[in-house]
């Protein structure tokens, strides 16, 4: 949509300007009025100034009126001591939320496209991925990633939004980065622990083993040991012991014999000595031979138990005696590998315990790759689907490129093309360009902007400074 008529009238120190829809440069030197014109174009454009007055000294009311080919008109005018007026009908009806109408129609680049040369590369990059048209909201992003990235900015377009997402300042990147750094330490633990474990270490296999009846057949055969070891030995002190019985018995007899000796030589002497008591010692001596078989057929007795009793002992030795003692040593070793084998499932059930974590982070650490993966690849889904409104444009990283070049890379005039096109970015919008300050540019870059904009069918509004003190009004 192109204007056929701009009117102003005492605004900004303009007493009346009118034009139709040609193209025109305003020169002169400052202060003839060539930025005024602009900026009450802007000013019905926006409804706002940068300069405190708007009316022109010495008037009571401005007023701009801007008619569109498409039956579009918008009417301001601003009054002093009384509210501001305004009119935006289409085809002769109003519009309502007009300011919000307004900004559908145009871009701010519109009113000074030559400032998106000067801007840095990040805004520059921002503007041109805003550009980029596609339908999107939360649960888009929800739909992708299954969540909704905290971190992230989403108050910008869905290009950057991805860009932020899948960068290294992320939190999938720096999650992802510290789940392998921890899944790396997991697995050199794990290489540690294997080191420790003997080759083809089959852990239930020694989990179940028991090393239990091997040391009991080793008590058993230490056992039979010591009895083999008791038999021989009381088998070869037995003529000792018998021996020894047939002494004590003998020594027995001899004390025996002394003490019935001694008393049948007392008594003798007692029979002499004393006649009276001979009848009842009589009757004593002749108990003595019983009393004294008594005795030694204790002694017999004693001797006799002694030796069964000892015979008995020795009996149950028997079947020792003969036997070979056993060795145990191997049946120990046996025993003590299992023990050795059994030490090392605490630390393998410990590296199972770290595979399994590894493997869970290494599943962690898939999804967040898959989910950056996603926030790369999109980008080029995404352009694929949508509308571009810029010849050339691709994305790379988050980086817009033109023709496969960042915008620094790009010739001034390649810039100044790029401009333009940022500017009219809404095809169905006003077409009008307000370029203020071309005297900035080359002659040559001034007229290659020209050219662009009369090769597109563009309406613009351009001013230099030169050195002529009345307003020119040149038509292009």
């Amino acid at each position: 949509m192109r204007t056929t008529k701009i009117q102003i009238r005492d605004i900004l120190g303009i007493r009346e300007f009118n034009m139709n829809g040609e193209s025109i440069e305003l020169s002169g030197s400052n202060g003839v009025g060539k930025s005024s014109v602009l900026d009450a174009i802007r000013y019905a454009l926006t409804n706002k100034s940068g300069r405190d007055v708007i009316v022109r000294r010495g008037a009571v009311e401005g007023e701009i009126l801007i008619e569109m080919d498409s039956g579009l008109s918008i009417d301001r005018k601003s009054r002093i001591n009384r509210a501001d007026y305004k009119s935006i009908k289409q085809n002769g009806r109003e519009i309502g939320s007009p300011e919000a109408f307004l900004k559908e129609i145009f871009t701010p680049l519109q009113l000074n496209p030559i400032e998106f040369m000067a801007m840095d590369k990040k805004q520059q990059n921002a503007i041109i991925l805003d550009m980029i048209q596609y339908d999107w909201d939360m649960n888009t992003i929800k739909q992708w990633f299954g969540e909704i990235p905290a971190w992230v900015n989403y108050d910008q377009n869905i290009l950057a939004v991805l860009n932020d997402i899948q960068s290294e300042n992320g939190e999938y990147y720096q999650n992802r980065r510290n789940i392998d750094r921890d899944r790396r330490n997991k697995i050199a633990f794990i290489e540690d622990i294997g080191r420790t474990l003997p080759e083809g270490y089959d852990a239930e296999k020694w989990r179940n083993a028991s090393a239990g009846d091997i040391y009991r057949q080793i008590e058993s055969i230490q056992r039979d040991n010591q009895l083999v070891e008791r038999a021989k030995q009381v088998i070869e002190n037995k003529n000792n012991k018998i021996r020894k019985f047939e002494a004590d018995r003998e020594i027995e007899k001899a004390a025996i014999e002394r003490e019935f000796s001694s008393r049948d030589k007392q008594i003798t002497e007692d029979i002499t000595r004393l006649e009276g008591q001979i009848v009842s010692l009589r009757q004593e001596q002749s108990s003595l031979a019983s009393n004294k078989a008594d005795k030694l057929a204790l002694a017999d007795k004693t001797y006799e138990a002694s030796v069964a009793e000892y015979n008995a002992q020795c009996a149950e030795y028997n079947e020792y005696v003969d036997r070979d003692i056993r060795d145990t040593s191997e049946l120990s070793k046996q025993a003590q590998a299992i023990e050795d084998m059994k030490a090392h499932i605490n630390e393998y059930d410990r590296m199972i315990m770290l595979q399994n974590q590894v493997d869970e982070l290494a599943e962690q650490s898939q999804i967040l790759t898959d989910k950056i993966e996603k926030a790369r690849t999109l980008p080029g889904e995404i352009l694929e689907e949508c509308s571009i409104p810029i010849e050339g444009l691709s994305v790379e990283n988050g980086i817009p490129l033109i023709n496969g070049l960042p915008i620094s890379n790009l010739s001034e005039g390649e810039k100044l093309d790029l401009c333009i096109d940022v500017a009219l970015q809404k095809p169905n919008g006003i077409q009008l360009l307000l370029i203020d300050g071309v005297e900035k540019l080359s002659t040559t870059l001034r007229n290659q902007l020209y050219k662009k904009c009369k090769d597109k069918g563009l309406q613009f509004i351009a001013t230099r400074t030169t050195d002529d003190t009345d307003l020119i009004v040149t038509e292009l």
